[in-house]
């Protein structure tokens, strides 16, 4: 199953959930979802009231079911500018807010497990890693619809088992995940390029984290 970019030539629908979602038949995508404590509740609150900001600034309102779409028609300047909010959020999830119980391999190795158990049957999956308190992971061969679902059911299963290995109940992972539709091989590359960094931008030490390389 070879990994499939995004095509302007072809159809787009959108979907809407908690945020309105850009899909394309067979597209890749890379995902980010973070522990239910990864970030302090002001941390969100501020991030989210100053992209309503910038948005509303830019013409755009944040609670329109097509933002992204019109976010999507801004100028290079101003998409690249909108971009760093993405950045400060990685950012905030690097300080290791939380009680970053995927810093312990047992832990980790779960959400390992599960990343990989439908590898080649229900997408293709790219690489990924499991950080102390989020996961980033490139996938591909799917449908939105078909995206968020397994990714549910990655966060689900996973939930589940972390919760049985540390003895405990209740949410896990935050409800809400993110993902971008990669648009162009150059953009899959940086995506890889920032997975295989992104420890070392945290200055995690060996056994902290996991990183995994699709080869070939």
């Amino acid at each position: 199953m070879a990994f499939q970019f995004f095509n302007p030539a072809k159809k787009v629908s959108v979907t809407h959930g908690h945020l309105p979602h850009w899909d394309q038949e067979g597209a890749t995508y890379f995902i980010t979802w973070r522990t239910a404590d990864s970030l302090p509740g002001e941390v969100w609150v501020r991030w989210r009231d100053e992209r309503g900001a910038w948005l509303a600034a830019h013409g755009i309102d944040p609670h329109s079911k097509d933002w992204r779409r019109q976010v999507e028609e801004l100028s290079d300047d101003e998409r690249q500018d909108y971009r760093r909010f993405a950045k400060v959020l990685e950012d905030e999830l690097d300080t290791g807010h939380g009680e970053c119980v995927l810093r312990r391999p047992d832990i980790a190795e779960i959400v390992t497990g599960a990343l990989r158990f439908f590898d080649g049957q229900r997408c293709e999956l790219g690489d990924f890693v499991v950080m102390p308190n989020h996961v980033h992971l490139l996938a591909g061969g799917m449908a939105r619809n078909a995206m968020l679902k397994q990714v549910e059911s990655w966060k689900k299963w996973s939930a589940i088992r972390i919760n049985e290995a540390l003895g405990r109940s209740g949410r896990f992972w935050q409800d809400e995940s993110f993902d971008h539709l990669v648009r162009s091989e150059a953009s899959f590359v940086k995506f890889r390029q920032y997975i295989a960094e992104n420890p070392v931008k945290a200055r995690l030490r060996k056994g902290e984290f996991v990183c995994w390389r699709r080869e070939g």
